[in-house]
């Protein structure tokens, strides 16, 4: 009879324990869980450093003194209205514009069927330390960098507009040369500087085309097209799809995103995002099945398409 008083009282100790955590969880609940509870964004201060600056990008830090979501983004100097005279305004209109976005975005995803929805911080906003580099720059051209805090619940602006006045250089800062790496059916793309170091930081365009599928869009001259491919993200760059340093399909980066068939011709093209289709190099190689293995170099004679102003002519 002792044993069972025994478990019987240590069951209601049990029972009383669990009880006194489901209140304690209630009361935290209540005092932290509050839907309409204000976030504590008062006092942010935003660090801005842009740390690298080149002719059509800028690489640039954010910090934050304290926890807080946070949206960044750049207008060239001559934007109007001075987003330094109408903050409040400029800050909820930008707001405004990327949640626009967010919803044309959520709008595509119910298009294709896909019903997991990523909220508009984790989509838009930022949070903590962030490496940004904006891209499709022009060159010598003075910019604003911003950035200010989000009340993520209330789709509202707090505090004030943090600024950072940049002027892009006038021409690339960097020497970069694109080698190519086909493996089976795998492509690999390093961006290289004189020296031969790889670069993770500048950008980059790069696809490869198929010359039997340009054959049935009617397309003569594979070349052409692709500095017409090249011109077009030169002048719509917020459609473009930039890329850093070494990208290959097995280190899930970037690849032609092709499926080789032997026999076919295909053309792989490479250009330096950085003010000026500068830097621009095209390879032409025949695919002979997944033993086909080469590595091109913009110093080969052969197959190498790398003089853009010989193109013009």
């Amino acid at each position: 009879m002792s044993d069972i008083k025994y478990q019987i009282a240590n069951l209601k100790s049990q029972i009383s324990n669990i009880k006194y955590q489901i209140i304690l969880l209630l009361a935290i609940c209540f005092t932290s869980c509050d839907p309409n509870a204000q976030w504590d964004v008062k006092g942010v201060d935003i660090d801005i450093n842009a740390k690298y600056v080149s002719a059509g990008f800028i690489e640039c830090d954010f910090a934050t003194n304290k926890e807080a979501y946070y949206l960044i983004d750049i207008i060239p100097v001559s934007f109007d209205p001075d987003p330094m005279e109408h903050q409040k305004q400029f800050m909820t209109l930008r707001l405004d514009e990327q949640n626009m976005e967010y919803l044309r975005w959520r709008n595509e995803l119910l298009n294709y069927g896909q019903f997991t929805i990523a909220p508009f911080a984790s989509y838009a906003l930022q949070y903590g330390e962030v490496e940004y580099i904006f891209t499709g720059l022009d060159p010598a051209t003075e910019y604003w960098i911003y950035a200010f805090v989000v009340n993520p619940d209330k789709m509202t602006p707090v505090g004030k507009l943090h600024l950072q006045k940049v002027r892009t250089k006038a021409e690339s800062t960097m020497d970069i040369h694109f080698s190519y790496r086909v493996k089976g059916i795998w492509d690999y793309a390093y961006p290289l500087d004189s020296s031969g170091k790889l670069q993770s930081r500048f950008p980059y365009l790069a696809t490869t085309l198929d010359s039997a599928e340009l054959a049935l869009l009617g397309v003569e001259d594979p070349i052409e097209y692709c500095l017409d491919w090249i011109s077009y993200y030169f002048i719509h760059p917020e459609q473009a799809t930039v890329l850093y340093g070494v990208k290959a399909v097995e280190n899930d980066g970037w690849s032609s995103s092709v499926e080789f068939q032997p026999g076919h011709t295909y053309y792989t093209l490479f250009t330096g995002f950085d003010g000026a289709p500068n830097n621009i190099t095209i390879y032409k190689f025949t695919w002979a099945g997944e033993e086909y293995e080469h590595v091109f170099k913009d110093t080969d004679p052969e197959n190498v398409y790398s003089s853009y102003e010989s193109w013009l002519e």
